[in-house]
């Protein structure tokens, strides 16, 4: 016999006898004439046609020493498994990200910008159309105060107490527009 037995192969590579038939099975070992298994060969094949993570699953997921993960195969397997802590790590992040959107703890930033830059508007809108809308009121208020401290009577004019009003709150909408909303 010029290479090893199915068991002494399984021996050999740290799996089961089971995995060592699936890989003859599935053409990732090299067989000699006689049928034995070319060790060489098929330690190189079964490196580069197997998933070094299965690899190290299969191994109990440590390597030759028992100190660390294994790196199998025929060249540098730390690259694939950064590659997959990343992608798991990557996975997981957009798993909770779309928990926390379902029970409304994160919003979108479209929207909450949206819904902001509305609201202030109508805010808005309220303070310019509120001079027109008290100011005969406040004139007659006024007027009956101080009729009542002076026991005179006094008009107090409304578009006079109403171009007031304007003026000062258009003072003050300036003022609250140099305020800008950042949802950094």
């Amino acid at each position: 016999m010029k290479g090893l037995s199915e068991r002494a192969y399984a021996e050999h590579a740290g799996i089961s006898r089971g995995a060592v038939q699936k890989a003859r099975k599935t053409g990732r070992l090299v067989l000699f004439d006689d049928g034995s298994i070319n060790t060489e060969a098929s330690d190189a094949r079964r490196g580069s046609a197997t998933d070094p993570d299965q690899q190290m699953r299969a191994r109990g997921g440590l390597g030759a020493t028992g100190d660390g993960p294994a790196a199998s195969g025929p060249g540098d397997s730390t690259s694939y498994i950064k590659a997959r802590t990343a992608l798991t790590v990557y996975q997981a992040q957009e798993r909770q990200l779309s928990i926390q959107k379902k029970k409304g703890v994160l919003v979108d930033r479209a929207r909450a910008e949206t819904l902001v830059f509305r609201l202030a508007r109508q805010e808005r809108d309220l303070w310019v159309t509120w001079p027109t809308r008290v100011a005969a009121l406040m004139a007659a208020q006024l007027s009956a105060d101080i009729e009542k401290a002076s026991g005179k009577a006094v008009t107090i004019e409304t578009a006079i107490l109403q171009r007031v009003l304007e003026t000062h709150v258009r003072e003050q909408l300036d003022a609250l527009a140099d305020l800008r909303v950042s949802l950094e």
